[in-house]
């Protein structure tokens, strides 16, 4: 004996039972009896249609508590080493006091400032360097390969 269910309501549907609509998908819904076939029809939501199994298991009726709250796991965070930094690495930069942390940051800016002022002053006198052995001033459009302004000449 086979035992259908309804479509809608969720409900068994028992041999010689019930009615057949097939869609023109040729999609098949099974139902019950008329009043869920006409629900059914009216496009209904069976979730918000109060006797329904859709609309007891959505709002959570009728539930015994040996089917309780499942357990669910905790999930446990495991460290892993990035791409140029290595586990230990990243567990001692983690464990460094905000104190130790500062001072580190401040060497590090005193050291990029000098860094800068050196590089400057190399520049500079480069430039003084170049000026003095007489190379003719270059624009920076010049310097580029810009065409060089031809002066005019008279006859």
């Amino acid at each position: 004996m086979k035992v259908e269910i309804d479509s809608f309501s969720g409900a068994k549907i028992y041999p010689g039972r019930g009615t057949l609509f097939v869609r023109g998908d040729s999609k098949i819904f099974r139902f019950q009896n008329s009043k869920s076939a006409s629900l059914f029809k009216q496009r209904k939501n069976p979730r918000r249609v109060a006797w329904t199994v859709l609309y007891r298991r959505h709002h959570k009726k009728g539930i015994t508590e040996e089917v309780a709250k499942k357990r669910s796991r905790k999930t446990v965070k495991a460290q892993r080493p990035i791409v140029g930094a290595s586990l230990d690495l990243i567990k001692e930069r983690r464990s460094l006091k905000p104190e130790v942390k500062k001072a580190s940051r401040e060497e590090k800016k005193k050291a990029d400032k000098e860094k800068k002022k050196a590089d400057k002053a190399a520049r500079k006198a480069e430039k003084a360097k170049l000026a003095a052995s007489g190379g003719a001033k270059v624009s920076k459009q010049g310097a580029k390969g810009a065409f060089q302004k031809v002066a005019a000449t008279s006859r």
